[in-house]
């Protein structure tokens, strides 16, 4: 007796789908080709569909071809549904229960998804994470406004009679919420029914290994993310818990501009919020402890930064002591010692803004067997596992690089290990940071100290904006582009870009540095003139040449 053969489940990429007509136009298509439990998404260009012979995938290609989209790559998933992996006896709620509901959360439910895993998302507060509700979208949002009402008032250019009127606050505040929410709508919300895994509104608390307790309810799944995310740290400076202060979070809310602003922290968050209400109109001081700002970065973009936001008129202290904050009114005083003087920094407002610590605390981490670092951080090996081996963890809560596309990277990475039987590493050798100051600050790769820390043999070079001629017909020109190479093979190991679109520059370097090309590999290329990436171009000539003696374009 011939036995059945198995039926395979494939997911192919579709291109070319724009809507719900496009699917029903795919799955008929699969469908007059013998394929059964077929389900096709404009929104993930993609179909998924069971074949009972291999051999008849290129005949649903042609299909679809024929009906006129675009086959792409097909990934055989398992031999039936579902795909995912079910080592252990028991019966669970869930194959994964995912704890928050922000970059990682989504991209791991999604990728879950695909293997026809049941996927629950547990939520406290607000859908979305960090990013898109008080982060990422809303402050750049924000930092936009302001530069164009700086640009307004302060525009590089003699002929020009620019100007601006008082800022409304409220009104700039309200049409920021409304973008949040209509993203928040589409990019998160809207895909929980897409893609049809669970919200549970409430929040989590483990109450052993495999089960949480969500308001009273007990669920339990086979594997479980932690991806809760981080949250404003604030310093223990005596007399700051009684004073109004700002973090992040608040001061996008504010509907009043302050006259003056004090933000203790020099980071990329106090960096950006500094600047934005700059240009707004406030009076802004920055001030932190350690000798220069964004002291991990390389000392050329410390002091370019420092030029930069001092000739647009902020007050930059630094090796600063903290003794005491204190409020009088609406006056709020921070008490410091610089460079041996006793000095006080007045303001209206007042924002801290000097790190992140992980959401950890009401997990009840201890009864899951999950460890957790001195900052209360989840702690994971390589495959993104906590200590107890059906717990992962990804995103902020891990205190990795905190951006959403590496907490993205992460999610998808969790559900493949998790579910699909996969050992995939995680790589954070190569992460792009910028800031979204003007200019922009974007590094990747090593800096020149980390770099002979590595052990390598290290070539510089050093390219101030003066000689990008994209800078000079801006009439913006405190800047610099640095790169470090590895002077034995010539590959760059680093970037890092201070300049007027610096985050749009850094993808070319990220590649760079990713797939090893060396000094001569970026110098053979063709940079096209007159923009902000010939920068990058421009900075291989400088390890041999002073670009200043030569012509435009000339390499």
């Amino acid at each position: 007796m011939v036995e059945p053969r198995s039926k395979k489940q494939i997911r192919l990429v579709v291109h070319g789908m724009t809507c719900d007509d496009c699917e029903r136009h795919v799955s008929h298509a699969l469908q007059s080709v013998g394929a059964e439990n077929i389900s096709a998404s404009f929104r993930r260009n993609e179909a998924t569909f069971e074949l009972g012979d291999l051999n008849r995938l290129d005949a649903a290609k042609q299909a679809i071809v024929d009906t006129g989209y675009k086959p792409g790559d097909a990934i055989i998933l398992s031999d039936s549904k579902p795909s995912v992996r079910h080592e252990m006896d028991g019966n669970f709620d869930y194959d994964l229960l995912i704890i928050g509901s922000g970059g990682s959360a989504f991209s791991a439910a999604i990728e879950a998804t695909s293997y026809g895993a049941k996927v629950a998302m547990v939520e406290r507060g607000t859908i979305g994470g960090t990013c898109v509700n008080i982060g990422c979208v809303p402050s750049k949002n924000m930092l936009r406004a302001a530069e164009i009402n700086h640009l307004a008032t302060h525009n590089p250019f003699q002929g020009l009679n620019t100007s601006a009127g008082p800022v409304e606050l409220a009104k700039l505040i309200d049409r920021k919420d409304e973008l949040v929410g209509e993203l928040r709508q589409h990019k998160y919300v809207d895909l929980i029914e897409e893609y049809g895994f669970d919200l549970i509104q409430g929040e989590a608390r483990f109450v052993d290994e495999e089960t949480v307790e969500v308001d009273g309810q007990k669920i339990t799944a086979r594997n479980f993310l932690i991806s809760t995310g981080a949250s404003p740290a604030v310093p223990n400076i005596p007399g700051l818990k009684d004073v109004d202060y700002l973090v992040s979070t608040t001061a996008l809310e504010l509907k009043n501009l302050p006259k003056r602003l004090a933000v203790i922290g020099s980071g990329y968050i106090a960096m950006e919020l500094g600047q934005m209400f700059h240009n707004l109109g406030a009076e802004v001081t920055l001030m932190q402890r350690s000798a220069r700002v964004l002291k991990s970065y390389d000392p050329e973009v410390s002091e370019a930064v420092t030029t930069a936001l001092t000739e647009q008129g902020m007050s930059i202290i630094t090796g600063a002591t903290f003794h005491r904050v204190e409020q009088d009114g609406d006056i709020k005083r921070v008490h410091l010692t610089v460079n041996g003087q006793e000095r006080v920094v007045e303001a209206e407002a007042l924002l801290v803004a000097t790190g992140r610590k992980p959401n950890t605390a009401a997990l009840n981490l201890n009864v899951a067997g999950v460890k957790t670092g001195d900052r209360g951080e989840v702690l994971v090996n390589e495959y993104l596992r906590t200590s107890n081996h059906r717990i992962y963890a990804a995103g902020d809560v891990t205190m990795g690089p905190q951006f959403v596309y590496v907490a993205a990277y992460e999610g998808a990475i969790v559900s493949k290990n998790a579910l699909a039987g996969n050992e995939a590493k995680v790589d954070l050798r190569v992460v792009p940071g910028v800031t979204f100051t003007n200019p922009a600050i974007a590094t990747v790769g090593l800096t020149e100290e980390q770099a002979k820390s590595s052990g390598y043999e290290v070539l510089t070079s050093v390219l101030p904006l003066e000689a990008v001629p994209r800078a000079l017909v801006n009439r913006e020109t405190t800047g610099v582009f640095k790169l470090v190479a590895d002077a034995k093979t010539r590959k760059i190991l680093g970037a890092h870009v201070v300049a007027e679109n610096a985050g749009d520059v850094i993808y070319a370097a990220v590649l760079a540095v990713k797939f090893g090309l060396t000094i001569e590999d970026i110098r053979s290329t063709l940079a096209p003139y007159l923009t902000m990436a010939e920068g990058l171009k421009l900075a291989t000539l400088t390890f041999d040449k002073d670009v200043s003696k030569l012509s435009c374009c000339a390499g």
